[in-house]
């Protein structure tokens, strides 16, 4: 347990961060989910729609420093070839 009134404090702020990065983290997955389950039906129309959506979602949480720059970009990259793959 922390001892200290800093550590303290950092125990409060790590968690409060820690909630944050999950809502981001989970918004960012429920978006991709749809998304794959859309281009796994076969429906490539809701999934055109669903891509400027995927791309802000991955996006945000990159500026966020919830995924790395380079973990966002190759999300995109390998859902938007699953997209095309099933045209």
């Amino acid at each position: 347990m922390a001892i200290t009134k800093s550590a303290k404090k950092r125990i409060k702020s790590n968690e409060k961060k820690r909630i944050f990065n999950m809502r981001v983290s989970r918004t960012m997955k429920e978006v991709i989910k749809k998304f794959t389950k859309a281009v796994d039906a076969g429906e490539t129309k809701v999934a055109q729609e669903l891509v400027p959506s995927v791309y802000k979602a991955i996006d945000k949480a990159a500026k966020k420093g919830v995924i790395k720059s380079n973990t966002a970009d190759r999300k995109k990259a390998r859902l938007s070839k699953k997209l095309s793959t099933t045209k």
